[in-house]
């Protein structure tokens, strides 16, 4: 059976929501995080980067998010959650696979973490770090984030789904991100196509189901 590490709040909750579209039987392994909001030593017994998600599988371990969508999809029949081989929809859906963990999130993490930082020093620097990561932020990371999130938007306009008319793993691979982002750079701005988006990835019993079996997960109350 199916065993998946999953640490609270992160993007292990995407391949939950997966294996329930699979219909697959699978045990969680909860892990929570620490009072500092990093993930406890215990996972490093099972992968070296003591990170999630991680699978184990027929005596095989595999990591990275993308690689076990990938990996689920292939495996255990999973055509049904990717356009047909040859299409535009194939490359669309290839593009925002590979996308979610390449471009959106370093981007994300960078801003969480800038976000952090004024916190994590000794209070007597606390205002020139607060000035500092602000700096960041404002020159550096929200620009590109804006960016970004026009094209999250574009992109859902065009046939409501980001990989075409119908939902697929590309919309799984993307659920993180977006839910992730609208909380840390859409102040002021039209969010109307991806709540929209957003309130049908929810509507879908699969990740309800998901939601149930993996506890607390905060993105899904943005």
């Amino acid at each position: 059976m199916i065993i998946l590490h999953y640490l609270d709040n992160s993007r292990a909750h995407r391949i939950l929501w997966l294996l329930e579209e699979l219909g697959l039987d699978y045990q969680v392994k909860v892990y929570h995080r620490t009072t500092d909001y990093q993930a406890p030593a215990s996972l490093k017994q099972i992968h070296p980067l003591g990170k999630s998600p991680v699978i184990e599988d027929n005596g095989r371990m595999i990591a990275e998010s993308g690689a076990i969508m990938e990996y689920l999809i292939e495996t255990y029949g999973g055509e049904g959650l990717r356009p047909a081989a040859g299409t535009d929809e194939r490359l669309r859906y290839r593009y925002w696979m590979h996308y979610a963990e390449g471009s959106a999130m370093p981007l994300l993490v960078m801003k969480l973490i800038f976000s952090r930082i004024p916190g994590q020093v000794p209070f007597f620097i606390r205002p020139v770090a607060k000035l500092i990561s602000q700096g960041v932020a404002k020159k550096l990371l929200d620009p590109q984030l804006a960016d970004h999130l026009e094209l999250w938007i574009s992109e859902v306009s065009k046939d409501g789904w980001f990989a075409g008319k119908d939902f697929s793993a590309a919309d799984i691979a993307m659920s993180f991100p977006v839910e992730a982002g609208m909380t840390r750079i859409a102040e002021g701005r039209d969010l109307t196509v991806l709540r929209g988006w957003v309130e049908r990835i929810r509507a879908r019993p699969a990740y309800q189901r998901a939601l149930a079996r993996g506890g607390e997960y905060g993105y899904a109350k943005s």
